[in-house]
């Protein structure tokens, strides 16, 4: 287990920085200069110059590469003299928009990502394998049938329809809720659960209903298994079959989606964040591609790469534990 760990974090870091490598040429490729754009209109070429050699962007795209590496695991300095900035390890680049670091200003909006995500992950695995599994185990029944429609029905609307229809039908109609807003989570935790509801629903409504027929027809598969009516003859309660042997093979699929989703999401829900205000990762990189503020963009995409990948080999390492035929 230790090899294969070791293994798999060397393909982390080699995923890591080719993700870098390909993010950072294609951003040096695009049209825009970010120095003009943070100059502004009315400045001069000798303005221009200095703007350039502050953001380092005098320099070659393999020297800029090698700086942008370096400060990662060791901080650098933006400009030279007086006028330097230097930004602390680990430096993401630094931010033309808000002259801040990119590393602070994600380590501001994660917990805002953070919370969402994890929320609405609780919800969408709760509605998901809940209607999964009751329609697999009345398969071809009415439960069955209006369970999938219902499904079929949550998927096919988008997350902003639905995120635009909770607002106006729950705050803004019936007042039952207050407009999504974040507040920590150690001031106040029912507050902090109140204001995050509706984004929740809004994206577990979604993932919810792919949940839901992937966990039926993995059902289905495990349940036809020879050691499930093995269980069966034995005697063993329907509800000890069904979760601990029918479920837990059925898991493994589940997992592997559920890695790449909530991943996805930690780095941030850009629309579910830009509809309900929120602050989050996802708000911050649609501001950044608003702005052409290119380190905040190359900041949030290491960011969301390094969330996936990392779900990934801790799904991998769980396979081990939900499925014990993996270990061998």
């Amino acid at each position: 287990m230790i090899l294969y760990l070791g293994r798999r974090l060397l393909g982390v870091a080699g995923i890591l920085l080719a993700i870098c490598a390909i993010t950072f040429t294609i951003f040096y490729l695009l049209p825009n200069d970010p120095a003009a754009a943070a100059c502004g209109k009315t400045c001069s070429p000798e303005r221009l110059a200095d703007v350039k050699a502050a953001m380092g962007l005098d320099k070659s795209v393999w020297q800029q590469f090698a700086d942008y590496l370096t400060g990662i695991f060791a901080g650098r300095d933006y400009g030279t003299g007086p006028s330097a900035v230097h930004c602390d390890f680990p430096c993401l680049g630094y931010s033309y928009e808000y002259s801040l670091p990119v590393w602070d200003l994600l380590t501001d909006r994660l917990p805002v990502s953070i919370s969402l995500a994890i929320g609405s992950a609780v919800l969408w695995l709760a509605l998901g394998l809940g209607a999964g599994v009751t329609s697999a185990l009345r398969k071809g029944g009415f439960a069955d049938r209006s369970l999938m429609v219902l499904s079929v029905g949550a998927a096919s609307l988008p997350v902003y329809f639905t995120s635009i229809m909770l607002i106006w039908g729950v705050v803004r109609t019936a007042g039952l809720l207050p407009y999504p807003a974040y507040h920590e989570f150690t001031d106040d935790p029912v507050d902090w659960a109140t204001n995050l509801l509706l984004p929740w629903i809004a994206l577990a409504l979604l993932y919810a209903a792919m949940y839901a027929r992937q966990s039926r027809n993995s059902m289905i598969e495990a349940m036809a298994e020879p050691y499930i009516r093995t269980a069966r003859a034995k005697g063993l309660p329907l509800r000890t079959v069904t979760v601990k042997h029918g479920l837990r093979s059925a898991m493994t699929p589940i997992l592997t989606i559920f890695g790449m989703d909530l991943g996805g999401l930690l780095a941030g829900a850009v629309i579910t964040e830009s509809i309900f205000g929120l602050p989050g990762v996802g708000r911050l990189f649609y501001d950044g591609l608003a702005r052409s503020d290119q380190p905040v963009i190359l900041g949030v995409t290491l960011l969301a790469a390094f969330f996936i990948v990392v779900a990934n080999l801790l799904v991998d390492l769980l396979y081990a534990f939900v499925d014990p035929r993996v270990r061998y």
